[in-house]
């Protein structure tokens, strides 16, 4: 089991110290290649994954409807422990609500799991996604139009993947595996850019970073218990569920709060701390679900 879960995480750490390392020397435009990630080989991927008629999308709406569970909750679980400590709502909670289902979530479950998970993977991404760019945003700025939504490739992207997966149309096999080469891109670079972040990490606010740390992925594990057994979820879909709720903060959470004004410095010590933190939690989560979860994966 100790290897299974060597063998999942060590790639994950180790593209996101060649990210550390090469930012230390470098200082690379991150903010540029996330935006090249996020408006080209991200949304590739999703219309990839999501076009593929081989991916049964019907089986994942019990899924789909989890991961908004989990999302939504945890931001009512955590509220009252920020009115108690006397934080501020708009800085704390959304960290604690919108986890890392992009630069940690996809690429740790296609490598606990193979590719088979990376339907789910995207489904689970996905749903954090738009809630994330419409109640997180509204979080912050109550008087933005929703409708601006519409202009992300992310979402263009899954909208036309849902088309084409719902209706049965079939696309050429070279055109899907073309998709598919150029969405992998975002995988590694997801990774690469969370560990060139890590070096903006200010532990003057440490104690708020450590208190997110712990709040964020067991708020969502939490929730992932009774879900499992109210939808009954098995094998796949309950493993993916189980990592999905134990994800650390998003980086994206600090991409917003810096547009949106919202105490950014913090926000990135609770996102950054929160990722450093997965160090200890995730081969824990991880050796749970090959215990008990993967047998009936087979």
């Amino acid at each position: 089991m100790i290897a299974k879960i060597l063998a999942t995480l060590l790639p994950v750490f180790l593209i996101s110290g060649a990210g550390t390392l090469y930012g230390y020397f470098r200082r690379p435009d991150i903010r540029s290649l996330n935006t090249l990630n996020m408006e080209l080989f991200v949304p590739l991927l999703v219309f990839a994954v999501l076009a593929d008629g081989q991916a049964p999308l019907a089986e994942y709406g019990l899924l789909a409807l989890s991961a908004a569970i989990i999302v939504l909750g945890s931001g009512l679980l955590v509220w009252p422990v920020v009115k108690w400590l006397k934080l501020e709502p708009g800085t704390f909670v959304p960290p604690m609500m919108f986890n890392n289902s992009g630069n940690m979530g996809v690429p740790l479950l296609v490598l606990a799991f193979g590719e088979q998970a990376l339907p789910a993977a995207i489904v689970l991404f996905i749903v954090e996604m738009l809630l994330h760019f419409s109640l997180g945003v509204k979080m912050l700025s109550p008087h933005t139009p929703l409708w601006r939504l519409l202009r992300m490739p992310i979402l263009l992207a899954s909208f036309a993947g849902l088309v084409v997966n719902l209706s049965g149309i079939a696309l050429p096999g070279w055109l899907l595996e073309a998709l598919h080469m150029l969405g992998g891109v975002c995988i590694p670079l997801l990774l690469f850019a969370l560990g060139v972040r890590m070096l903006d990490i200010d532990f003057g606010d440490w104690k708020t970073g450590l208190l997110g740390a712990v709040l964020c992925p067991l708020s969502g594990l939490v929730l992932a218990w009774p879900l499992v057994m109210i939808f009954e979820l098995e094998g796949l879909k309950a493993a993916s569920l189980w990592v999905f709720a134990a994800l650390p903060p998003a980086v994206l959470n600090y991409l917003v709060a810096e547009q949106y004004r919202q105490q950014p410095q913090s926000v990135a010590s609770l996102v950054l701390i929160g990722n450093l933190g997965s160090l200890i939690i995730m081969p824990v989560v991880l050796g749970l679900i090959f215990a008990h979860v993967m047998p009936s994966i087979g």
